[in-house]
């Protein structure tokens, strides 16, 4: 879901006068919702490492979204043939 949020609809507008954050809450910040994304299985390690956190458990999320980007926009590249560099990739990025 990270991955997909990132690439195709997160991201953070800010003024150009005063460099503040425009989108300040969810309510403008746009991100995946559960129609977007496609069934996802979750799976769970039966190991518990008391040195990581309180409930022991560890998570691996962050490390596999970096490619997620990558794929998703040579995705796009291969079905319009338009190259896009700066995330998210928009409609209007695409015309």
């Amino acid at each position: 879901m990270w991955g997909i949020g990132f690439a195709l609809e997160e991201h953070t507008v800010r003024d150009a006068r005063s460099g503040r954050v425009v989108t300040r809450d969810l309510a403008d910040y746009h991100v995946p919702v559960h129609a977007d994304v496609p069934a996802l299985e979750v799976i769970t390690i039966d190991e518990t490492d008391p040195h990581v956190n309180e409930i022991g458990a560890k998570g691996i999320g962050e490390i596999g979204i970096t490619g997620i980007t990558a794929a998703i926009a040579n995705a796009v590249f291969h079905a319009t043939g338009k190259r896009v560099r700066d995330l998210p990739i928009t409609l209007d990025k695409l015309l």
